[in-house]
């Protein structure tokens, strides 16, 4: 009997690609999500920073520049988890901090500093400013590196949320 039980587990582990904890699987279940977010505008104008401080997530181009992003930020609900992303050309891919959608209010042309200016933003709560780099496990992604995407990887998504609840 002991085989048979450990066989299910490892079964139901390769299921959820290595992710043992099933509660962590249940939170993603609820209807909510994880978006990664990018925060250099103008390719080298890092606002992390600033994005923390004024606790809000957001994008710098225009809505005529990228309806598709504009749409994609609005779309998000509240009580979704986003997580302010790094992934250089040459380097690890990270993350800076994680929050918590926390509004359903759109905010538009929010000014920070050296005349930047998010398009659109979301409020966010942040819960989380601990950088890291996650494991990524064996990953075919090519959406590291976009300035607004859905987290996917189970791998990182137990890892946000190891970092948000703690035990």
């Amino acid at each position: 009997m002991k085989g048979g039980r450990r066989g299910l587990r490892n079964r139901e582990e390769e299921e959820n690609h290595g992710v043992k904890d099933v509660a962590i699987l249940r939170v993603l279940e609820v209807n909510m999500a994880i978006h990664g977010v990018g925060a250099y505008f103008g390719g080298d104008h890092d606002v992390s920073s600033e994005f923390i401080r004024r606790k809000i997530i957001g994008i710098g181009w225009s809505a005529t520049d990228a309806p598709d992003l504009h749409a994609y930020l609005k779309s998000l609900k509240v009580g979704d988890i986003v997580y302010i992303k790094s992934k250089p050309i040459k380097g690890d891919f990270s993350i800076k901090a994680i929050g918590i959608i926390n509004s359903s209010a759109i905010l538009n042309d929010v000014a920070l500093s050296n005349d930047t200016v998010v398009s659109i933003a979301r409020e966010v709560k942040w819960v989380s400013r601990e950088k890291f780099v996650p494991k990524l496990g064996k990953e075919k992604s090519n959406v590291r590196s976009n300035s607004l995407f859905e987290e996917y990887n189970p791998l990182v998504q137990k890892q946000i949320i190891t970092k948000i609840i703690k035990p």
